[in-house]
């Protein structure tokens, strides 16, 4: 198996409302090709994002919809240039609906983090690290 990550999708209660969320409080473009009224796609850089029904996608998996609200074991992250940015998105997200799950502090690591949760709870951090620099597209360069 190739190392790789493609798609990421996220199971929610109304697609209605995490369209809005994503799209007019993060400003992210949705892809019209694939995208409907049942699933929505944003390109990430090098990999998607889907919004999809928790219902559904359950269904899909062959898994039991618990309903969620615990911690699924994951968190998504979003790597920016600066400190400051972190601070910035952090308040985005939380105009936009986000309910902020740790406010941003130096981290243990040597870098800058903070976690916000959107509408259905799924964890995002946004992070500065100064390890892991970003590519001129805003790909994660890893250290070899």
């Amino acid at each position: 198996m190739e190392q790789r990550l493609s798609l990421i999708t996220l199971g929610v209660a109304d697609l209605a409302r995490s369209r809005r969320f994503y799209e007019q409080g993060l400003g992210w473009k949705r892809s019209e090709t694939g995208s409907n009224e049942n699933v929505s796609f944003y390109q990430l850089g090098g990999i998607g994002l889907s919004l999809f029904s928790r219902a559904a996608l359950a269904e899909d998996a062959h898994l039991e919809d618990t309903g969620g609200g615990s911690f699924g074991g994951f968190t998504l992250a979003h790597n920016v240039r600066t400190r400051e940015e972190v601070d910035a998105l952090l308040a985005r997200a939380k105009e936009a609906g986000a309910r902020i799950l740790k406010p941003a502090a130096d981290a243990f690591w040597g870098g800058y983090n903070g976690y916000f949760a959107d509408p259905d709870g799924h964890p995002w951090e946004v992070a500065w690290n100064p390890g892991f620099p970003l590519g001129p597209d805003g790909s994660l360069q890893l250290p070899k």
